[in-house]
């Protein structure tokens, strides 16, 4: 009898070969693929494997041999006669090759997916401590699911341990609340970008410039140098001012005038102003009024927009205003107004001064 032909677990050794055969090239033909794509991508422009192209690519050099040999044993032993025992363990170490692969290719996509949803490059320290978070959360939710994939196709009844894991969640959740409640305050951050790192914000009476976001806390380095550390938590639940975003600033200021300006020179107060401001760079005039009658003065409020967030070019621009409007007052002779009180004394009728003090 021909070598081939003998038999052994009832197929013969030309159809142990075959089957054999069929898993090398399978194997193979992927290994070599992988070689191909590898040297190519080597030598070629790193932009021409980017899209589809790229992500083909990092899906075929992440496919693992090991994993692809065992897969393959299931279509290999189509190929062979066996018990159904036999063909029940080749398929479902085929499976769990193919769930074990699966998981590879879901880490890529996961953290692919993550960075680009936050724009954030590799190695920039604003998002690295939240994407590296989101990513374990991402992959353990996708291995998880794996897992129970896995073990309800192997005949394993898993709303018993779903069941189990949701008790000890829960108590997990309750005495660690604290620390995940800032956990995913700082993923809530990183998502929702309500600051970033190097924005200049103020929380409540604290003011300073963001340093660092971390997972449980946020660092702002004060403008008088100390670092103010904040729980991720209790700093979403105060109310955060942005300076940083913003791209023109407002101003509002008064100033008033003595009662004894004469009307002429207070009609011509605003018009003056307005000519101080429009000549100044970077500046929007919105309005000048005679606003109110004061204790003491005549009061005008200003209103204009410094084109520009930067709050040195607000206090230049108006360091020029006032000089420029102090300027204008001296010219014009009109006089600012400082607290002052005026006595007045009537004379009684037909009576000096000193005899109404004598009879009173």
């Amino acid at each position: 009898m021909p070598l081939l032909d003998r038999h052994i677990m009832n197929n013969s050794i030309g159809q142990w070969l075959l089957a054999l055969l069929a898993v090398t090239v399978i194997t193979g033909a992927i290994i070599l693929i992988r070689k191909l794509l590898a040297r190519h991508a080597s030598k070629g422009d790193p932009a021409k494997t980017a899209g589809a192209g790229g992500i083909l690519f990092e899906i075929i050099g992440r496919t693992k041999p090991y994993a692809l040999f065992f897969a393959s044993l299931y279509p290999a032993s189509l190929m062979l006669t066996l018990a159904e025992r036999g063909r029940n363990v080749a398929a479902g170490v085929a499976f769990i090759a193919v769930a074990f692969q699966f998981g590879i290719w879901g880490n890529y996509f996961v953290t692919a997916a993550i960075r680009r949803y936050m724009g954030k490059k590799p190695g920039e320290p604003a998002a690295e401590s939240g994407i590296t978070v989101m990513t374990l959360l991402g992959r353990a939710a996708l291995w998880i699911f794996i897992l129970l994939v896995v073990l309800e196709n192997t005949g394993i009844n898993v709303a018993t341990l779903i069941a189990s894991l949701g008790v000890a969640g829960i108590a997990i959740g309750l005495a660690t609340q604290n620390i995940l409640g800032d956990l995913f305050a700082s993923l809530s951050i990183l998502l929702d970008k309500p600051f970033e790192v190097g924005h200049f914000i103020i929380v409540g009476e604290h003011l300073g410039t963001v340093e660092k976001i971390g997972l449980k806390t946020t660092r702002i380095r004060s403008l008088s140098g100390e670092l103010l550390v904040f729980g991720n938590n209790d700093l979403l639940q105060s109310r955060i001012r942005n300076f940083t975003n913003f791209r023109e600033r407002r101003v509002v200021f008064t100033f008033g005038v003595r009662y004894s300006t004469p009307s002429l020179k207070l009609k011509k107060i605003p018009e003056i102003v307005r000519n101080i401001i429009e000549n100044i760079e970077n500046t929007r005039f919105d309005r000048a009024h005679f606003k109110s009658f004061g204790d003491f003065s005549l009061e005008f409020e200003v209103v204009y927009y410094v084109l520009s967030p930067d709050y040195l070019v607000y206090m230049d621009i108006q360091e020029k205003i006032n000089l420029g409007i102090f300027e204008a007052f001296e010219e014009q002779g009109i006089d600012f107004a400082f607290p002052t009180r005026t006595i007045h004394i009537e004379e009684m009728a037909g009576q000096k001064p000193s005899e109404g003090r004598k009879g009173s």
